[in-house]
């Protein structure tokens, strides 16, 4: 059986790869992303089970991929979860704004992947 897949789009080493182990532990089959501008492009292609984005430390590339994929009638149902340091407020409104399904804090996001895998996969 083929697992479900999640891509995951991440700029620094920690806590980029240790998402992939956890999203590995919860039973997903992980894509990593390193470049946003193929994000849209892989959504369509892979048709993956939902995408994790990592908004910092630049994150209006991360922003206009989710955007693009929030606006293509075939992949704007995909769950997104985007996460940051939500002590910039102005990157949590801006992510909400072009579509992400939930929005996490860059210090919680290990210690909450499942509860917050369960979340973003709920709401869709």
């Amino acid at each position: 059986m083929t697992l479900p897949l999640v891509l995951l789009h991440y700029k620094t080493l920690m806590p980029g790869s240790r998402l992939v182990d956890g999203l590995e532990g919860l039973g997903f089959r992980v894509e990593v992303v390193s470049d946003p501008n193929q994000l849209a492009d892989l959504v369509r292609t892979q048709s993956p089970m939902a995408l994790i984005c990592d908004l910092d430390p630049e994150p209006r590339p991360a922003l206009e991929a989710i955007r693009a994929i929030k606006e293509d009638l075939q992949t704007q149902h995909l769950p997104i979860l985007a996460f940051a340091d939500l002590s910039k407020p102005s990157v949590e409104d801006s992510a909400r704004m072009v579509g992400a399904t939930l929005i996490a804090d860059r210090s919680g996001i290990l210690s909450q992947l499942g509860h917050l895998m369960d979340h973003v996969l709920e709401v869709h």
